[in-house]
């Protein structure tokens, strides 16, 4: 069976980063976009990176630019934006298409594990997020609109999990 750990991605620099590395670890998967409506969840998934980080939580930040062209700039832009006026540290990666033929592997399998709306693959919109548990499987979808404190409860109960 497929698991998250299968994966790897970009970072910012460019390097291959094994996705295996977050082994253990609940994660919430957002596509993040520096211009949109939706930017100023950065702060909301900042606050829950700070509160459980410690317990081993974390925050994936794939940059992508496929909706109204919401992420334009490159790697240190986006670096430096994320960290300027939200003060992210939680990982960031390389800007990701998440939709179409050049979807990234991570993504296709993300839409094949938890549908959105009426059944629905595609990510429609900038922060779209996955809930994932420790051992590397999906466990939710949540649409854009769904504050990353909404899913609070829910990262709580995994992190109880052992």
């Amino acid at each position: 069976m497929t698991t998250l750990y299968d994966f790897t991605a970009r970072d910012f620099e460019g390097r291959d980063v094994a996705l295996e590395r977050f082994r253990g670890q609940v994660l919430l998967v957002v596509n993040t976009a520096s211009q949109c409506g939706f930017t100023k969840q950065y702060a909301g998934l900042e606050k829950l990176y700070d509160d459980f980080g410690d317990r081993g939580f974390s925050v994936l930040g794939f940059p992508c630019n496929q909706f109204g062209g919401q992420e334009p700039g490159d790697a240190a832009e986006i670096a430096s934006f994320c960290t300027l006026n939200y003060g992210v540290r939680f990982p960031m990666f390389a800007k990701i298409d998440v939709n179409g033929a050049d979807a990234h592997p991570l993504y296709r399998w993300l839409e094949g594990e938890a549908k959105g709306l009426l059944g629905s693959e595609a990510i429609k919109w900038n922060f779209t997020k996955f809930l994932i548990d420790r051992a590397g499987h999906v466990v939710d979808r949540f649409a854009p609109t769904t504050e990353p404190d909404a899913i609070r409860a829910q990262i709580e109960l995994l992190l109880q999990e052992v």
